[in-house]
Order: C-alpha cells, then sequence, then structure tokens
C-alpha cells in the first residue's frame, strides 16, 4: 500500500478530491516530491504513459479603487500564472532528465507509477484561484467569470485584464477556479480527458492562435465539434481544412449545457458509474491491502488496468448490457451459469462476464472463489476461440446478484491472448467441453450502436420507463437502493 498526501491547502485539496472521485484514484498523488527534497508539483497522475501535472495557485486579485486596474492584473498574473508557467516547464525538463521521483519530502517512499520516459507524454495544467469576481465585475458580458485564453508565439509580456496569453510552442493548459470542476466533471475518465487535452495541443500548435472567452466554452466547440472521418472530437474545422486561427466565442458552454441534448445525455450517463464503482471498490482494496491475487493493478497491465481506459459513453454501453444480463439470469435450478461477452472500446478487445448461481453450502466452501476462477479462465479461453481477433480479454466473475443476498465479490482476470498457438486452443477447447461456453443452442448475439449524445428520441433508444425504480434494490448486487447507487 502506498500511502499518498490529500493536498496542502484548501484547493489543493478540491483538485486531488475530484481527481481520485473522477477519474484516477490509485494513478494520482498529490504534493510528490524531487530529489532535492522540493515539491514537484501539486498533483501528479500517471496513466499508460501520460503525465498529467497539476499546479494549483490561489490568491485573490485585489480591488482597490485608486489603483490602476492594469498594474492590480498585471502583478496578479505574474504571481499566479506566469511564475507557474515557469515551475511547470521546470517540473517537465526535472521529470524528462530521469531523476527520481518521492511520495514525501524525506525522500523515503518513491513514486509507485513507472512509466518510458522515452514515450511520455506530459500535459501540464495550471489551476488559478482568485480572478473570477473581479472578472465579472469588470464586464457583465463574462457569462462565467472565465479568463480568456489565447495560444500563440508569445513572450509572456503583460495581457488585458482578465486575457492570459500561452506560447503556443510550449503549450500549458489554464484552468480557474469556475472551470476545474467543469472540465474534470465533464472529461471524468482518462481517454476523454486525454484525448481533449491532445486535441487542444494539436490545435493550439497548428493554428497561428486558439483563442477563447473562458476553457468551459472550448470544452463545448470540442464537445460538439465531431469528425465522422477521423472518428473524434476535434477543435476548429477539420484538419484537412486550411485556416489560420480559431476563436471561440462568449456562451458557447452556457448554451451547450442548455440543450435537450445535453440534458438527456446526463441523465442517460448515470448507469454507467456502475462500471466506476466495479473499478472504484477494487482500487480502494488494493489501498487498504484486502486485495487479493497477484495482479499490481497500480503499476501493470491488469482486468482493472483496461477498463479504466474506457471513455464515458462505452463505460454507460457496458454497464447497460451488464445490469441487463443480470436482470436476465436464468431463475431455474440450485446451480445455473450464464456467461456475456461485451465488446471494449480498444480496438481487438472484449470482456466476459461469468454469472453464477450455486447453493450457500458450495459457496461457504474454502475453494470456490478458485472454482469460480478456474470457470472464468475457462470462459475467457472459449472466448478467444470463438473471437479470433481479440488481443486482450478481461474476465469479470460474480454470484448471480438475483440469488446472492446483496453481497458482492468480483473476480477479475486479464487474458492476453494475442499470440494463441494451437495448443493453446486445443486445451481450452478441451477444457469447455464440459461447458460449452459460446457453443450452446441459447447463445444469442446482439448489435447495438453507442454514441457518446443520447437525443431525447434517439431512434435506437426509443423511451421508455425504467425497469428498475429509484427505490428499488439495485440490480448490481450492492444491496443499496438504486437511487443510492447510480442516482
Amino acid at each position: 500500500m502506498n500511502e499518498k498526501g490529500s493536498g496542502v491547502t484548501a484547493t489543493e485539496r478540491l483538485l486531488a478530491d475530484f481527481c481520485e472521485r473522477s477519474f484516477l484514484k490509485l494513478w494520482s498523488y498529490p504534493n510528490p516530491y524531487k530529489d532535492d527534497g522540493h515539491e514537484l508539483c501539486d498533483l501528479l497522475a500517471v496513466f499508460n504513459n501520460t503525465l498529467f501535472i497539476f499546479f494549483d495557485r490561489e490568491n485573490a486579485l485585489s480591488e482597490v479603487s485608486d489603483k490602476d486596474p492594469q498594474i492590480l492584473w498585471d502583478r496578479w498574473k505574474r504571481n499566479v500564472i506566469d511564475r507557474q508557467v515557469r515551475t511547470a516547464h521546470g517540473a517537465e525538463r526535472y521529470i524528462f532528465s530521469g531523476r527520481p521521483i518521492f511520495l514525501d519530502a524525506k525522500r523515503e517512499k518513491p513514486f509507485p507509477i513507472p512509466f518510458d520516459r522515452d514515450k511520455a507524454v506530459i500535459h501540464k495544467i495550471i489551476v488559478a484561484h482568485g480572478a473570477k469576481e473581479a472578472c465579472e465585475r469588470a464586464s457583465p458580458l463574462n457569462v462565467y467569470g472565465s479568463l480568456a485564453i489565447t495560444y500563440m508565439e508569445t513572450d509572456g509580456g503583460p495581457t488585458h485584464p482578465f486575457h492570459v496569453e500561452i506560447d503556443k510552442r510550449n503549450v500549458v493548459h489554464i484552468l480557474d477556479g469556475h472551470n476545474m470542476p467543469i472540465v474534470l466533471r465533464e472529461l471524468d475518465t482518462v481517454n476523454d480527458f486525454k484525448a481533449y487535452l491532445d486535441e487542444k495541443v494539436r490545435a493550439a500548435t497548428t493554428f497561428d492562435y486558439l483563442s477563447y472567452c473562458g476553457e468551459e466554452d472550448l470544452l463545448g466547440h470540442y464537445l460538439l465539434n465531431y469528425d465522422t472521418a477521423t472518428h473524434r472530437h476535434v477543435i476548429g474545422l477539420k484538419v484537412e481544412d486550411k485556416v489560420n486561427g480559431i476563436m471561440i466565442g462568449e456562451g458557447e458552454w452556457h448554451d451547450f449545457v442548455e440543450t435537450d441534448l445535453y440534458k438527456n445525455t446526463k441523465n442517460e450517463d448515470r448507469i454507467s458509474y456502475f462500471w466506476d464503482e466495479l473499478i472504484q471498490r477494487t482500487c480502494q482494496n488494493s489501498v487498504d491491502g484486502t486485495l487479493g491475487g497477484n495482479s499490481d493493478i497500480a503499476c501493470g497491465e491488469s482486468a482493472i488496468h483496461e477498463m479504466v481506459k474506457e471513455p464515458r459513453f462505452m463505460r454507460r454501453g457496458l454497464a447497460e448490457k451488464m445490469l441487463a444480463a443480470v436482470e436476465r439470469f436464468p431463475d431455474n435450478g440450485p446451480f445455473a451459469r450464464q456467461v456475456t461477452f461485451l465488446p471494449s472500446f480498444e480496438p481487438n478487445v472484449g470482456y466476459v462476464l461469468l454469472q453464477l448461481r450455486a447453493p450457500d453450502a458450495f459457496r461457504s466452501e474454502p475453494d470456490y472463489r478458485e472454482k469460480r476462477q478456474t470457470l472464468l479462465e475457462i470462459a475467457c479461453g472459449a472466448a478467444k476461440n470463438k473471437f479470433p481477433h481479440l488481443i486482450k480479454i478481461i474476465g469479470i466473475g460474480i454470484d448471480a446478484p438475483k440469488f446472492s443476498g446483496g453481497t458482492v465479490a468480483e473476480d477479475f482476470i486479464l487474458m492476453p491472448c494475442e499470440t494463441w498457438p494451437e495448443e493453446t486452443n486445443a486445451y481450452y477447447e478441451e477444457l469447455n467441453k464440459d461447458w460449452n461456453f459460446f457453443g450452446t443452442s441459447a447463445l444469442r448475439q446482439f448489435q447495438d450502436h453507442v454514441t457518446q449524445f443520447v437525443p431525447p428520441s434517439h431512434p435506437d433508444k426509443p423511451t421508455k420507463p425504467n425497469k428498475v425504480g429509484r427505490n428499488d434494490p439495485c440490480p448490481c448486487g450492492s444491496g443499496k437502493k438504486y437511487k443510492k447507487c447510480h442516482g
């Protein structure tokens, strides 16, 4: 178990809490240290050779009536923005130098997450607090009091009040006290957050300038601007279109969140947090030192590591299908099993959900979990034989929630299977003879199309009443009411 800090200041603690709750519980560490005993940054998160380094700075912009507003702004910008930008660049150089990182000032606890510095992508993120009220007072047209940002070639000199210029040749992301929670709430998976920052860096470095009135406005533009040719969100026009610069106007986010499209999608996304709960529960067991098995889920490949990669809209689709499979579990016989295959957002990766029903006496035997894990492995091997294109299979084994009395205990396995010799194929084929996973006459195949945004009258998802009421027991087997689990 790795002990981590929780942030020093109130705003640092807020940032740490957002990162832990939203997307990087096992992979985010507040206040890491350099080998000279000084802090590297306010929070460091590492996942798959992508590093997010956060710098949090709070300093209220003075309101002195006899002072020139430009002088007050310049002083605030130097202290809160410019100084942190230099610190961020220094932290990036330190990381790339290969010098060690520690969790404590005494340098006794090494940073536990490995990464390849030759392949590392670093996103430098400054959260600047203190200018919101002054910004709102300065202009009634400023909807939220957010800082305006422009990426261009600049030496970082003085700017007009509430407008920050960042050198496009070395991008630093600037958030403020208002839009930091918006960004981390809307992009609350590693995949979604990384994709946004990657695209922002691409746009900032490609165009002569990228200018917007607030980070939330850029986010709204990004989410609504989907390129069907490249299957990704973009900032600006399509990649092949030739433009010199991009300017995003005030109110893009304000207008977007008022649409039925946004409101309905947020409602539909509620069920996706069942997927997050599976991850968080296992991560907490790892933090507490109570996780069984031989997988170090924070430091290497694992089933949980693969599950974390799923973006929000895929988590919605996966959670819907998993909970539907829970509801469909057959009611006949004291012994029963059901296996469900689900594709991942990652290419050539899939999930196998194995549900078992067994009498209490059988489940209380000392080797029951071992037997369930063996059966899950056989089901994963059968899935590879059935779907030979797969290169990774994540197995999730549970007691059927319908009959488990609210007890939740999951088994997870990761089966790398890009190399699959004939003898391995034959081995699992032989083991599967007694179970016939993916070979019974009861096998059913469904094709569904999952979209990031769900209009209220989506043709593939007609409006219908929920099968589970908010006060009914949650079908995930947690023993809680549905509204407590996913409401």
